[in-house]
């Protein structure tokens, strides 16, 4: 099995920290390790180094590179431009297809907690099962709250057991759901997140991609063509539409299996999750970096610098202490600091992104 670990995003919703220059996916954000360093050895016990790939745009190459000494080069994947998954995620499989054509890919995120990693990797190593039927498969999160920031999949019958795991048919994706909603697919045991992880053999994706995405099929043999002469696939690139690979791919296919997955997933996909993943002190808060003092505060995230932070009286606060800016923020408006980053950008403030 080869794993791609998709490294390209930019992680506006943890700035301050996170910037263009140095992305959620490449700080340590608490555990003593960056997030994909975290990534790549959370899989090495179920494949060697040689089979882990990752795709970036050329900014982050050489930073992947030093967090990841004994990557092959080779095995990171710039991207021209930024084009979603579905063209990252092909372009990937040319390079795995010219190694071996039968094999079967993993598709990963950087950027993903994982408190059961032996659990996860068993669920990579059933999914893998499942791919080698022919299965495009997707690793779906047991939910154990009604969350409306995720997207979900219905499951459908059993297909089977693999590696001694039940493993499901998928009726449909299901967009972002209302509250209600949310907690109508809680009540069900029929609905999982949707992780954003999937599994397949190369051959199955890529007449996938020819079945669902023909243009870009098409485009993918001239990137393949380029690649083999050993030209520049700028100009190919550049004409690829955008589009993810749930939307090109996953809601397309007929034959998807899922896989449920129960392993303390989080896609710390905000400071909220931050908060979620590392340990609380006495006063239930989150300290990373920095001195603090609290005073009747409680629930709180502090990351700090070199400044002394002292809070009073503040209830769950998330507080985000850079060189250059300062966020405070209620705990469940995280979502919002997106609108930051765009008042930023539309500012013309680049030296905050």
């Amino acid at each position: 099995m080869f794993a791609l670990i998709l490294a390209g995003g930019t992680g506006t919703r943890l700035w301050p920290q996170s910037r263009t220059a140095m992305p959620k996916q490449l700080l340590n954000l608490g555990s003593g390790k960056t997030m994909m360093q975290a990534t790549v050895e959370r899989i090495l016990p179920i494949m060697p180094v040689e089979n882990i790939f990752v795709a970036t745009n050329h900014n982050y190459g050489s930073i992947i590179k030093e967090q990841i000494p004994h990557m092959l080069p080779q095995n990171i994947v710039a991207e021209p431009s930024g084009k979603n998954t579905a063209p990252c995620i092909g372009l990937a499989a040319l390079h795995m297809n010219r190694l071996d054509p039968d094999a079967v890919m993993a598709s990963l995120h950087s950027d993903h907690f994982i408190a059961d990693e032996e659990g996860f990797r068993q669920a990579l190593l059933t999914a893998e099962k499942a791919a080698r039927d022919g299965y495009l498969v997707t690793l779906g999160v047991q939910p154990d709250k009604p969350e409306t920031g995720y997207g979900y999949i219905k499951r459908a019958g059993t297909i089977g057991d693999y590696n001694g795991q039940t493993v499901y048919q998928v009726d449909q994706f299901l967009e972002k759901p209302d509250l209600a909603t949310a907690q109508r697919f809680l009540d069900s045991d029929e609905y999982y997140w949707n992780s954003g992880i999937f599994i397949w053999q190369l051959s199955t994706l890529l007449n996938e991609f020819a079945i669902c995405m023909p243009e870009f099929y098409e485009q993918l043999g001239q990137l393949g063509q380029a690649l083999e002469r050993g030209e520049a696939i700028e100009p190919i690139w550049e004409a690829i539409r955008p589009e993810s690979i749930d939307v090109g791919i996953m809601e397309r296919a007929k034959k998807v299996a899922v896989v449920p997955l129960d392993v303390g997933w989080n896609d710390v996909g905000s400071w909220a999750a931050i908060y979620d993943i590392n340990k609380a002190n006495e006063d239930n808060n989150v300290v990373l970096g920095g001195e603090h003092i609290s005073v009747n505060t409680t629930g709180t995230l502090i990351q700090g610098k070199k400044r002394l932070i002292a809070t009073v009286g503040l209830e769950d606060v998330i507080i985000v202490d850079t060189e250059d800016a300062l966020l405070v923020c209620a705990k469940d408006k995280v979502q919002d600091v997106k609108q930051v980053v765009n008042w930023l950008k539309d500012n013309g403030r680049e030296d905050l992104l």
